[in-house]
């Protein structure tokens, strides 16, 4: 007597399988992975909406009509196109994932375009503007020694804030000049130091750190020993930004977007400023040199005769 065909696990139910595989084998970031989660829980809210109470199985798989009417209803609950582009990336993932695990036959988000999206130039702080911003901690007390070396650090080095909390005495390699950086995804990459910040650095570790009582291995670290938050740095950096008079909205991000601008500035090569910044694609480091476009044709027009008249 031939066995009943069992029914195929609802897409649902492979969600957290799809999420396991990108934190265990991709080694994406946690944060990475439930943003990706949270994305496919629109699609799955959106698909219950349509069941109206229904059994979500009975719902036929999802082909590109589908996912263009979803799109539609994010479009229509007033998601921005960077909204709509980032959870059309999350469902065509998923849905590779699917059809590898023979789930699907084919990825019904495969061939669907991302929504147009208008492009924003990241901000940078002009060589002065740095200058003066990093004048403004009091070296005359311990908690502003540490945010100079800090915000020296972000710059030298064009970290992420979530880079440099999680930065570890053992990653410092003073001699040869080099620190250790684990990006996103635990990728790990060597970035070089200039001397004026090896210097700052040993003097921060040989009579600095220690008056924090640090509880472990972190190389920055509050008044009572542990680690320093983001939301610490974004405050650190706001505060002396306003200090400095800079009116603008800047971030700890502000300093990896100066760092990689500053450098193509200098005639740095695009592909070490990938390498630097830890990028996996030139795409994303591509974005500078629109900066520095943008900044030399606003050079040509303030000091151009004709562009002035």
């Amino acid at each position: 007597m031939a066995q009943p065909r069992t029914k195929a696990p609802s897409l649902a139910t492979m969600l957290p399988m799809w999420l396991d595989f990108l934190l265990a084998q991709r080694g994406l970031s946690s944060n990475t992975v439930e943003a990706y989660g949270q994305d496919l829980e629109s699609f799955f809210l959106y698909r219950q909406e349509l069941a109206q109470g229904a059994d979500p199985q009975s719902l036929r798989d999802p082909d590109e009509q589908e996912i263009f009417l979803y799109l539609a209803w994010l479009r229509a609950r007033q998601n921005t196109g960077r909204t709509l582009a980032r959870r059309l990336s999350a469902l065509r993932a998923f849905f590779a994932f699917a059809v590898d695990e023979g789930r699907l036959k084919k990825n019904p988000a495969e061939l669907l375009e991302n929504p147009k999206l208008p492009q924003h130039l990241p901000e940078v702080l002009t060589r002065d503007e740095m200058e003066t911003l990093l004048a403004k901690p009091d070296l005359r007390d311990k908690c502003g020694k540490r945010d100079r070396c800090m915000l020296e650090l972000l710059y030298a080095a064009g970290l992420r804030v979530s880079e440099l909390c999680a930065m570890c005495v053992p990653d410092l390699d003073l001699q040869r000049g080099l620190v250790r950086v684990f990006g996103k995804g635990s990728k790990e990459r060597l970035v070089p130091l200039h001397d004026q910040m090896q210097q700052m650095l040993a003097q921060y570790l040989a009579s600095c750190r220690a008056s924090f009582t640090p509880t472990g291995n972190q190389l920055f670290v509050n008044r009572s020993g542990r680690g320093l938050t983001r939301q610490y740095v974004w405050k650190m950096v706001k505060k002396y930004a306003l200090e400095a008079g800079i009116r603008r909205a800047i971030s700890p991000h502000t300093f990896r977007h100066s760092f990689a601008t500053h450098l193509l500035e200098g005639g740095a090569d695009l592909r070490a400023v990938q390498m630097l910044l830890g990028h996996a694609d030139i795409s994303a480091t591509e974005i500078y040199t629109h900066v520095q476009a943008e900044r030399l044709r606003g050079i040509h027009h303030q000091f151009h005769p004709r562009s002035r008249q």
